[in-house]
């Protein structure tokens, strides 16, 4: 049985394509920047796969954004 997606882990993986793509980068590009695979980055941004917080804050550095950033809207 397939697992639902968090509709808030969905929301933040739109929001890291946003900056992602705001920035020009690829997602194999970001992954390096991470350390992470870009099979990774495409589950952080699809929502399969929850980000964890010292991730997100990587994020949130690499991508020039504030963490609530990516949590703006997700009411």
């Amino acid at each position: 049985m397939k697992k639902a997606i968090n509709p808030i882990d969905a929301h933040v993986g739109r929001r890291l394509v946003l900056a992602r793509t705001i920035r020009g980068l690829s997602q194999s590009n970001l992954g390096e920047m991470v350390g992470v695979t870009f099979q990774q980055i495409q589950k952080y941004e699809h929502g399969t796969n929850k980000i964890s917080a010292s991730r997100l804050l990587r994020l949130a550095n690499i991508l020039n954004v504030s963490i609530d950033w990516f949590f703006d809207g997700s009411e």
